[in-house]
C-alpha cells in the first residue's frame, strides 16, 4: 500500500509539472520535469492493458535477466517513459544503450529506431532543438536474455576532455555522491590515503563516466588494475567484471570500436590499499583493403546451402549484398538444430578466409565457424555481438580447390536456447 501510494503521489507530480511547463513562458518554470512517467506492458509491442506503471529519476537500467517491475515479465516486455525537459537553444545528443529494441522521440519526432533484437549496443542522433520545453519519449522492449535500457542527451559540442568521477562513501556506489569532479585520467595509486577530502580511505567506491572518439575504428585492447573492485564497460559491452576483494590485480580484453563510444568504470575500495587504472592500446587497424581478385560467397549464392528446420530460418533486407540470413541458437547439438555452409570456387592455393558479420541479428558470442582445408578442420569462435558491420578474419590455410573447401556455421553455440541471434552473411577468400 505504501509503495502504491509513493508511486501515485510521484504520477501526480509529474503530470503537475508537465502542464504546468506547458503553460508557462520561456522566462518561467524553466526546468526539466522531475520524473520520467512509464508504463509496461507483457508484450514487446506496447499494446493491450498495461501491467504495471511507475515513476523514475533516470531511464538507467541494467536488469539482467530481472523482473524491471511487479507484475512485469522478466523477459517479453516492453515499456514507455515520458517527460518534458528545458533545454536552451542549441544542438543535442540524444544517446539510447539498449538491449533489445528502442525509439526515441522528441515532440513526436522519432530520432532513434531501433526496433530489433540485438545484444547492447549504443546508438546517438543529433537534433536542433529551441529553447524551452521539448516532450521526450522513449519506447523500449525486450526479448530474450539480458535487459538494459538507458537514455541520456546533453549539448552535442560539449567535448569531454576529462572523465566524470564520482566518489560514493560506501562501497556500493550507492545514493548520493560525496564528491563529484573532472579527473584528467584513471591512473590512481592512493596506497592507505584517501582520494580526496570528505571521501574515506577504506570502504568508498567510484565511477568514471566519459565519451571517447575512436575516428574510423579497430580493434583495441583495454586494461585495468584494481586494488579491489573493477568493472569496465566499453560502448554498453561489459567487458571486464571483477567486482571481488583482491589485491591488485591486472585484466585486459578486447572489442572492436568505432566513433565516439561511452565508457563506464566502477571501483571499490574495501580496506588496506588502494589502487584504480585504465589504459587501452590499438592492436588491430580497420579491415584490411579489399582484393579486387576476392572469392565471396554470399547467402544469395548458389555456393551457399543451409539445412534443418525450415521455420527456423529468417532473412533481412540488410547487410552484405542487402540481404542477410540468420536464426535463433541452440545450447548443444540438438536433433533439429540448423546449419549453413558456403562452398567457393577456388584454384589450389593459400587463402586468408573471411566471415561478414551484419550490425544487426548478431547477438551471439559463440559463433562457431568450421573450416575445412587441405590440412583438415579448424574451429574459429567469433563474438558475432561486439563484431558487426565488418569482415573478420578466420584465419590463413592451404586449399585444395575441391569441393572439401568450405566454411560451415552452425546454431549450436553453448548459450542459453533461443537467447541470441546467429547472423550468416558472406565469406570470403582472399588469395595469399
Amino acid at each position: 500500500m505504501v509503495r502504491r501510494i509513493g508511486l501515485l503521489i510521484g504520477l501526480i507530480l509529474a503530470l503537475a509539472f508537465a502542464t504546468t511547463a506547458k503553460a508557462q513562458g520561456p522566462d518561467e518554470g524553466q526546468h526539466s520535469d522531475p520524473y520520467w512517467v512509464v508504463h509496461y506492458w507483457n508484450n514487446v509491442s506496447l499494446s493491450g492493458e498495461q501491467v504495471a506503471e511507475g515513476t523514475d529519476e533516470e531511464i538507467d537500467w541494467d536488469w539482467g535477466a530481472a523482473r524491471p517491475h511487479d507484475g512485469v515479465n522478466a523477459d517479453i516486455f516492453s515499456a514507455r517513459w515520458s517527460k518534458y525537459i528545458y533545454v536552451s537553444a542549441g544542438t543535442y545528443r540524444f544517446t539510447a544503450t539498449a538491449d533489445d529494441g528502442v525509439r526515441v522521440y522528441v515532440d513526436g519526432r522519432r530520432i532513434i529506431d531501433e526496433w530489433h533484437d540485438h545484444s547492447v549496443q549504443t546508438f546517438a542522433t543529433d537534433i536542433s532543438l529551441v529553447e524551452g520545453h521539448h516532450l521526450v519519449v522513449v519506447e523500449y522492449y525486450e526479448n530474450l536474455g539480458e535487459a538494459v535500457a538507458k537514455v541520456t542527451w546533453a549539448p552535442a559540442n560539449a567535448v569531454i576532455q576529462h572523465w566524470r568521477g564520482e566518489y560514493f562513501a560506501n562501497v556500493a556506489l550507492s545514493g548520493t555522491p560525496t564528491l563529484v569532479r573532472n579527473d584528467t585520467s584513471i591512473d590512481f595509486n592512493w596506497t592507505y590515503g584517501s582520494p580526496a577530502l570528505g571521501v574515506p580511505s577504506d570502504r568508498f567506491s567510484v565511477r568514471w563516466t566519459r565519451n571517447v572518439d575512436f575516428g574510423t575504428g579497430g580493434l583495441y585492447r583495454f586494461t585495468v588494475s584494481a586494488d579491489d573492485g573493477v568493472r569496465l564497460w566499453v560502448n554498453g559491452h561489459h567487458l571486464i567484471d571483477k567486482w571481488i576483494d583482491q589485491a591488485l590485480t591486472t585484466y585486459s580484453d578486447t572489442i572492436y570500436v568505432s566513433g565516439i563510444v561511452p565508457i563506464k568504470m566502477e571501483y571499490y575500495e574495501n580496506g588496506g590499499l588502494a589502487a584504480a587504472r585504465l589504459t587501452w592500446q590499438l592492436i588491430g587497424g580497420t579491415n584490411p583493403p579489399p582484393d579486387p581478385h576476392a572469392i565471396i560467397v554470399d547467402d544469395t549464392d548458389p555456393g551457399f546451402v543451409r539445412g534443418g528446420v525450415t521455420g527456423g530460418w529468417r532473412t533481412a533486407a540488410e547487410g552484405y549484398g542487402g540481404r542477410l540470413t540468420w536464426t535463433r541458437n541452440n545450447d548443444y547439438a540438438r536433433y533439429n538444430y540448423n546449419w549453413a555452409r558456403w562452398r567457393p570456387d577456388l584454384a589450389p592455393g593459400r587463402y586468408e578466409v573471411f566471415v561478414y558479420i551484419p550490425y544487426n541479428y548478431t547477438t551471439t558470442s559463440g559463433a562457431r565457424y568450421w573450416i575445412s582445408h587441405r590440412d583438415g578442420f579448424t574451429l574459429r569462435v567469433v563474438d558475432q555481438s561486439v563484431n558487426g558491420d565488418q569482415w573478420v578474419s578466420l584465419g590463413t590455410y592451404r586449399f585444395r580447390g575441391t569441393r572439401s573447401d568450405y566454411v560451415s556455421l552452425a546454431d549450436v553455440t553453448y548459450e542459453s536456447r533461443l537467447s541470441r541471434l546467429i547472423g550468416f552473411d558472406a565469406v570470403k577468400w582472399e588469395s595469399r
